[in-house]
């Protein structure tokens, strides 16, 4: 049982040490203070005892001493009725009746409360026989004596009464103050017997506690310190307390360092072996002044120096002549500073050759943080150099031909449009003047001049995409105004082919698509021409659309011939147009280059298509909620402050055309006679035409985009840093149709961009607005 209990105590956690250790003491002195307590509340009651048998014999001479002053004031006043004999006795009587409460409530013994009951009536009597005596102020000497004699018989018998009553408290008094005394004997011998307890407590406490604790503690303590010199550990009682597992643990803990020690050497001989047999990297030490401490394998591939050659000698001997001594010092520097340097640079071998080299020197610090010297990584990367310099020169020709490309194409697109500006301008006059006979082969120029410039816009679009040069402005676009315009746009072709567009389906104010305004007009453009061109006579095209998952998709169907399944693959490849009817217009890169520009803008485009019943095509983009709808953008206003009154009332004013084409400005010039009461001024050279500017203050200009001496994005430019021209209406003429163009130009203060050919009713319709009729 003793072995049980020991083992119990060695298992209890130190917290239940430490309850019980501080509890011990504590308990013993609790009931010794409990002890105490009961005995000093027996000693005060014994004290109050003897107290109160005082108080009671006090009080009874009190009333003994009361009623003699009461009955000699009263024969005072009889024998010589002076009234000063009368204050005693008026004062006696309230004293005896407050003593004689008293003594009712300080009597405990039995014995004195009958002497007590015995005495009150003779108290009362004597009272009774002074106030008669005072009632009876003229009685005869005789009756007074009478009563004296009365009273005196009374006060004999009063005093016998006081007597035992006394005598019985002198006993009382004797017993209770003996009791008090051996009262007063027991606390001391309390307080002597907790105060051993109290000791006898405190000492058991330290003895568990130097047991139980501050032993095994040294014992640890021993263990660490073994610990830490490196020797064996002394056994560990098995103890399941805080101490005991810490000393277990510390016993683990040597036996694992002890392994990781053993772990660490083998680590460190193979660490030497792989390092050795590395050939591709050259690894070495240095110590703190760069001298070499170990060279491996392949340092010694790399650099040609064997290990005797090279240990002992300074690590600058890797480093070109003119480098030394700055550029070693400085490595050296900064990987102390910064605890590590890397550089790629070059390196000499000991045949003198110079290789390529990655670097990286590593400070190696102790434990202290002394600096103990370096590490030194060295790999030849002669090769991987020659490859980048040969993917940079790649990427610089592949830049440089994409440069050639985009400028290629934005030359091709100024030679190719600068012509049809004038076939298309002046076919468009003839239509215009032309007879009722006439008018049909003139439509067949313009036909076909429009039907090459699709063709060239098409061929540039794709070329543009294929390069990754075609600049999108992506935005949220009110899809009901955007199928609204759509619709506009076809609906004379369809009425011309007798095809029937069907109203547009209800779509909600706040309904938007995510694309480029400009490109996406463009495929449903492309998608409805189609569903017209395609169609049988007679026949329909609807739109439809959906909403589904935060995509929109808008359908175009067709009534007309459909398409076989089987070509449905080959259907948006460039040039492909499926063997379709020759008599019908078109390039075969119309759905193509529609499939792309939604690509581009996160979108797709798929068709279904049933042969002998019709075709849909669907193009879907992201929706979006429009918050509010955008107000159309008024027109710019000419603010200058009047317009000279060169000739007549007629007169609209001037117009200054800087353009080196000439078919192309005779173009303007043809047209401008149509509005009389306009003074065109020309030049073909941008200095030219900015010095005609400054000198006329023209109230329109038209400005091409290629000059032949400066830009025109230049002379526009400079056209609004002057401050005669600041507000002067410009229209640009380019055969550069490119997005990026026309928003550069827009950028830099262009009022309107007009894309050659130019399209004759809405030139003359800037013009009017610009150079409006006076009235």
């Amino acid at each position: 049982m003793k072995v049980f209990y020991a083992r119990r105590w060695a298992d209890l956690p130190l917290r239940g040490k430490a309850l019980v250790v501080i509890s011990l003491p504590l308990v013993i002195l609790l009931l010794s203070l409990v002890l105490i307590y009961i005995t000093e509340r027996q000693t005060a009651h014994a004290e109050e005892d003897v107290r109160r048998v005082l108080r009671v014999q006090g009080d009874i001479q009190t009333v003994h001493t009361l009623l003699a002053e009461a009955a000699a004031s009263v024969r005072g006043y009889l024998l010589t009725h002076r009234e000063d004999f009368l204050p005693g006795y008026l004062k006696a009587k309230p004293l005896i009746e407050s003593a004689l409460r008293r003594l009712d409530g300080n009597v405990r013994d039995e014995r004195v409360r009958e002497q007590l009951k015995a005495i009150t009536p003779l108290i009362n009597s004597k009272i009774g026989g002074l106030e008669e005596m005072l009632a009876d102020r003229e009685a005869s000497p005789e009756s007074i004596t009478s009563i004296l004699i009365n009273n005196k018989y009374i006060l004999d018998e009063l005093r016998e009464h006081i007597g035992s009553i006394l005598t019985l408290e002198d006993t009382l008094l004797a017993e209770r103050t003996a009791a008090a005394a051996a009262t007063r004997q027991r606390l001391l011998l309390s307080t002597l017997l907790a105060a051993l307890c109290g000791l006898f407590g405190a000492v058991v406490a330290v003895l568990l506690l130097s047991k139980g604790i501050v032993a095994r503690v040294q014992h640890v303590q021993g263990n660490a310190q073994r610990l830490a010199l490196g020797q064996p550990l002394l056994p560990q009682p098995p103890e399941n307390d805080e101490i005991g597992q810490l000393g277990s643990r510390l016993v683990e803990a040597g036996l694992l360092l002890a392994e990781r020690e053993r772990a660490l050497r083998d680590n460190e001989e193979r660490l030497r072996l792989i390092i050795d047999g590395v050939k591709d990297y050259g690894i070495f030490a240095l110590d703190t002044r760069g001298f070499v401490t170990s060279w491996n394998a392949g340092a010694e591939r790399i650099k040609g120096y064997t290990e005797q050659e090279i240990i002992g000698q300074h690590f600058s001997v890797f480093y070109l002549a003119q480098e030394c001594p700055q550029h070693p010092e400085l490595a050296l520097r900064e990987a102390t500073r910064d605890g590590h340097y890397m550089e790629e640079a070059w390196r000499r071998r000991k045949d003198g050759s110079r290789f390529w080299a990655s670097v990286v020197i590593t400070a190696q610090y102790d434990n202290s943080g002394a600096l103990r010297g370096f590490s030194k990584i060295t790999r030849d990367i002669t090769d991987r150099r020659a490859a980048e310099i040969e993917l940079s020169t790649a990427r610089e020709e592949a830049e440089r031909a994409s440069r050639a490309k985009s400028e290629f194409l934005s030359r091709m697109s100024h030679e190719l449009r600068t012509p049809l500006n004038s076939i298309l301008g002046f076919a468009q006059l003839l239509e215009m003047d032309s007879t009722q006979g006439q008018k049909a082969q003139i439509g067949h120029i313009l036909r076909a001049g429009k039907h090459l410039l699709t063709l060239i816009n098409e061929v540039l679009d794709i070329a543009r995409i294929e390069s990754g040069n075609l600049p999108l402005n992506i935005e949220s676009v009110p899809l009901a105004i955007a199928l609204q315009e759509a619709l506009t746009l076809v609906s004379p072709m369809a009425a011309d082919a007798g095809i029937h567009l069907l109203p547009l389906p209800t779509l909600t104010v706040d309904s938007g698509i995510v694309a480029d305004r400009q490109r996406l007009t463009q495929v449903l453009l492309n998608l409805l021409s189609n569903a017209i061109k395609y169609n049988r006579p007679q026949g329909q095209v609807s739109i439809d659309v959906k909403l589904e998952q935060q995509r929109i998709a808008v359908s175009v169907s067709d009534t007309g011939k459909g398409i076989a399944a089987d070509r449905l693959d080959q259907l948006f490849k460039p040039f492909e147009r499926l063997e379709i009817d020759p008599n019908v217009e078109g390039s075969g890169l119309g759905l193509a280059l529609s499939k792309n520009l939604l690509e581009m803008m996160q979108g797709s485009l798929t068709v279904q298509s049933q042969a002998g019943v019709g075709s849909r095509f669907t193009l879907e983009l992201p929706f979006v909620r429009l918050q509010q709808s955008v107000a159309p953008t008024a027109p710019p206003v000419d603010n200058r402050p009047g317009i000279p009154a060169l000739a007549g009332p007629d007169f609209r004013g001037q117009v200054l055309y800087i353009e080196d084409n000439l078919s192309s400005l005779a173009l303007i010039e043809t047209l401008l006679q149509r509005r009389p009461g306009i003074k065109l001024l020309s030049s073909m050279q941008g200095q030219l035409g900015l010095d005609l500017a400054a000198q006329h203050a023209p109230q329109l200009i038209l400005l091409d985009v290629s000059l032949p001496d400066i830009d025109g994005l230049n002379v526009l430019q400079r056209l609004r840093q002057s401050s005669i021209t600041r507000t002067t209406p410009v229209l640009m003429i380019t055969a550069d149709a490119s997005e990026l163009t026309r928003q550069a130009l827009c950028e830099a203060g262009a009022t309107a961009v007009l894309s050659k050919p130019i399209h004759i009713p809405s030139f003359l319709a800037h013009l009017d607005q610009h150079l409006p009729e006076r009235a």
